[in-house]
């Protein structure tokens, strides 16, 4: 009666703990497969806080016309301060990363999200102009480096969550279900934020990307868990976790994991010109108004998303990571001539229009698939780290790429600009691994 009883119980409730304090009751089979149906539970809140963070990264520079006015900027000031919240990323990724591996996923992104809900709200309520008051440049670039700092958790520790709760035969797939989170934030901060900052200002702008963090805070509070023993033994024979027996050195030291970061780090240097300064191209350029600058933009992250899990199980089933990476490059090459030609020729603005949604899509489809054969190189125990450097390499450039933009630009031309960004991606092929 009393073994019943207690059987029952863990059935209702199977913690690990169970198995260890009661070793004599028997483990319910059912106990593996509910703790990994939690995975994807753990992937929704990897998606929400990725793309909470990425409203206010990628859709900040969506606002940049708006910003540029409000905050009476020139073009090499909209630069510094929309390169502010990339600085600020890149100086913690690699802490961030660290601190995932040592302390867990779970309170790096709650303190990561609830801080920049923090953050943001200090822009709110202290640097929004107002009342013919303008903030200066440094308050603004201060501001925007906080929500970088505090908002650089995010990437490393949700990477390395859905590293550790998904097998190798899906984790491709997932990794870029999570990497959808940023052209989703994106999109939806394309969408929303320049129309309440033509509007209203950026006092709305900064409290709806609070309200976000807050949410994904919550999910995150209520989701985001350790996976158990069980959980990860759920998901094949080559987990994450597991591999680890000292063959490969840690990232820091790994020849490899630096080649790769050091790709990542370039082949995002076109995708942030793009996220950055199209806005300002279609504008001044094309002479484009706001729904067609805006209708760009969500085209051009929502079709991102849709390559970003499309790529994610094409090399999951293909197991063809490398390969598609160092493709992907070129294309980006390509998409990048494209743009660059139709900008020499003054082509009609819905073949501007056509033509930057393509290069974005094009150098925006790879991030899962390279996070996720970053993660694998370094192995699941060191993911966070892994990804926090790659992430420090990504954010340099989010920081240098508005800042060196405006100056190219004045030197040259739109084309060279966007010719440029091309070379830029050409030079990441090489540094990815050999199929």
């Amino acid at each position: 009666m009393i073994v019943a009883r207690h059987t029952a119980w863990v059935n209702h409730f199977p913690v690990p703990a169970m198995r260890t304090s009661c070793p004599a009751v028997p483990v319910p089979i059912t106990a593996p497969s509910l703790s990994a149906s939690h995975r994807w539970k753990v992937l929704a809140v990897g998606v929400a806080a990725n793309a909470s963070f990425s409203a206010a990264a990628n859709g900040m520079p969506t606002t940049a016309v708006w910003l540029r006015s409000g905050y009476h900027l020139s073009n090499t000031e909209l630069g510094v301060a929309l390169g502010a919240m990339g600085l600020g990323v890149a100086l913690t990724e690699l802490p961030w990363g660290m601190a995932t591996d040592r302390w867990g996923d779970r309170p790096v992104l709650l303190t990561g999200l609830l801080g920049t809900m923090l953050a943001l709200l200090a822009l709110l309520l202290w640097i929004t102009p107002a009342d013919g008051s303008v903030p200066p440049l440094w308050a603004l670039a201060a501001g925007l480096a906080a929500v970088g700092v505090l908002g650089g958790s995010v990437n490393g520790a949700s990477g390395r969550a859905v590293m550790r709760w998904f097998g190798a035969g899906e984790r491709g797939f997932a990794m870029s279900i999570r990497q959808t989170a940023v052209p989703l934030g994106g999109g939806l901060g394309a969408l929303i934020l320049p129309s309440l900052a033509s509007r209203h200002g950026f006092m709305p702008v900064f409290g709806a990307l609070a309200l976000v963090c807050a949410l994904s805070a919550f999910l995150t509070w209520r989701w985001m868990h350790e996976p158990d023993s069980a959980a990860e033994a759920a998901t094949g024979p080559h987990n994450a976790s597991q591999g680890l027996s000292g063959v490969k050195p840690p990232p820091l030291r790994n020849r490899q994991v630096w080649r790769m970061v050091a790709a990542i780090g370039l082949l995002c240097v076109p995708q942030f010109a793009v996220l950055s300064y199209a806005t300002v191209f279609l504008h001044d350029h094309g002479r484009l108004g706001l729904a067609a600058i805006t209708a760009v933009m969500v085209a051009l992250q929502m079709g991102a998303m849709v390559m970003r899990i499309w790529s994610g199980r094409h090399t999951d089933r293909r197991a063809n990571r490398p390969a598609y990476l160092r493709g992907s490059a070129l294309v980006a090459l390509a998409a990048f001539i494209l743009l660059g030609c139709i900008a020499w020729l003054e082509a009609p603005g819905w073949l501007l229009m056509a033509a930057v949604v393509l290069a974005g899509i094009a150098v925006s489809a790879w991030h899962g698939v390279a996070y996720t054969e970053l993660a694998t190189e370094a192995g699941g125990a060191s993911a966070g780290t892994a990804l926090g450097m790659a992430n420090t390499a990504v954010y340099v450039g989010l920081f240098l790429t508005p800042v060196t933009l405006p100056h190219l630009l004045a030197a040259s031309s739109w084309a060279v600009v966007w010719w440029t960004a091309g070379l830029v991606a050409l030079a990441a092929r090489p540094l990815f691994p050999k199929p």
